[in-house]
């Protein structure tokens, strides 16, 4: 049976498919891409890394503008982000039975509510699957035993998360100092092979 990740190259989204893969699943690595900016070409290294299948999963650039005027008007990225996620998620399951991504227990965003989750597994006759019940601490642990992971600030070339694609459609319109407020800089994980490649 065929299950998606919805893949960014993380640890948590890897840690995901690992564990889809060991319970037989022939896991796919979906990352969104809304054709404003390459932002998936990390995550497709990633997972070429690990030696999965990677897919860009292409998405209407229309969602991405809705969740633009959502964010500005905001002033803070939730909102925008977790429609963005719903979304994606919807797409992919117009084509896999599983679909599964890294959100975990301590996440704020991207996160659906367990009332969202049911209603898409009921709405989509899907499977959902994600780390709600598993938290950074341990998320960290377990990666650092299976992957090879390099931390670094987040830029545009080695993060492939939502906020790329929404930074850079910002960008565009003349908000750069915006952006920077919405997304102030932070360190990111990305994993770069198996642990036992040393």
């Amino acid at each position: 049976m065929k299950a998606a990740v919805l893949y960014s190259g993380g640890k948590d989204s890897s840690l995901v498919a690992v564990m889809l893969k060991c319970l037989g699943y022939q896991v796919e690595l979906l990352t969104a891409n809304f054709g404003v900016f390459p932002s998936w070409k990390p995550a497709a290294e990633s997972a070429s890394l690990l030696g999965f299948k990677h897919r860009v999963l292409e998405v209407d650039t229309g969602v991405l503008d809705e969740v633009v005027e959502t964010i500005l008007n905001d002033g803070f990225p939730n909102n925008g982000i977790n429609h963005l996620h719903r979304e994606v998620l919807h797409l992919a399951a117009e084509k896999y039975s599983l679909v599964a991504d890294g959100t975990r227990r301590d996440d704020r965003v991207p996160k659906l509510n367990p009332q969202e989750i049911q209603s898409f597994e009921d709405s989509k006759g899907v499977q959902y699957l994600n780390l709600a019940g598993w938290g950074h601490r341990t998320i960290n642990q377990l990666s650092q035993q299976l992957f090879k992971l390099v931390k670094e600030p987040t830029s545009m070339d080695n993060n492939s998360d939502y906020e790329i694609e929404i930074r850079f459609l910002i960008n565009q319109r003349g908000g750069q100092e915006t952006a920077s407020k919405l997304f102030p800089p932070h360190i990111q994980s990305r994993v770069i092979g198996w642990r036992e490649d040393e």
